[in-house]
């Protein structure tokens, strides 16, 4: 099974079970995000006239429909079949980063495919610094307990998206959540 085949046979899923706790989440594969907006031209006042966005294709994206016509990415997972090399790690990673440059709410993640017994590779954790989150099935389908923990992270780091598009845009608001801390914490599980 392909990596692009892995993603469509997973999909429906994962859609399914994050839209029962929010009907404006979507999930697709293959999509066009960018992680650059290019300034050509400037005009009157300093403004950009002419811009280029530019866009890396993304595995699974995660977005929320706002109306219509208006919808904003929550996540990103890229996936993985059995295994990862230090490029991967290292590729996937800078990908996280320059999309995060453009959409600095945005949560990125990974998840790998059919790795049996084995856990995440050391070299994911020392070279996916910009990943929110990392997870592993034992099989091409994830186990009940796998899913729930997939959904659980993913509705997680939707809500994260959400808080951190909050603060970051409405940070002169005087109606605004006021926050005098911050703490990201490490959760790691071992089953």
């Amino acid at each position: 099974m392909t990596e692009k085949e892995f993603v469509k046979s997973i999909i429906a899923d994962i859609e399914k079970l994050l839209r029962q706790s929010d009907d404006t989440i979507r999930v697709v594969d293959g999509h066009r995000l960018s992680y650059a907006n290019e300034v050509i031209t400037y005009g009157k006042d300093n403004k950009p006239e002419e811009t280029k966005s530019i866009g890396y294709e993304t595995d699974i994206l995660v977005y929320e429909q706002l109306d219509e016509t208006t919808w904003k990415p929550r996540v990103v997972i890229e996936t993985k079949i059995g295994s990862v090399t230090t490029h991967d790690a290292i590729t996937y990673s800078q990908k996280a980063q320059t999309h995060k440059n453009v959409h600095p709410y945005l949560r990125y993640g990974i998840l790998i495919g059919d790795r049996e017994h084995h856990p995440l590779p050391g070299r994911l954790f020392r070279h996916g610094q910009h990943f929110d989150f990392m997870l592993s099935w034992k099989g091409l389908q994830a186990d009940e307990k796998e899913m729930n923990r997939f959904v659980k992270i993913v509705s997680d780091e939707i809500f994260a998206s959400k808080a951190l598009d909050e603060i970051i845009f409405n940070s002169r608001s005087q109606d605004r959540d006021k926050f005098t801390s911050l703490h990201r914490p490490l959760k790691l599980y071992n089953d």
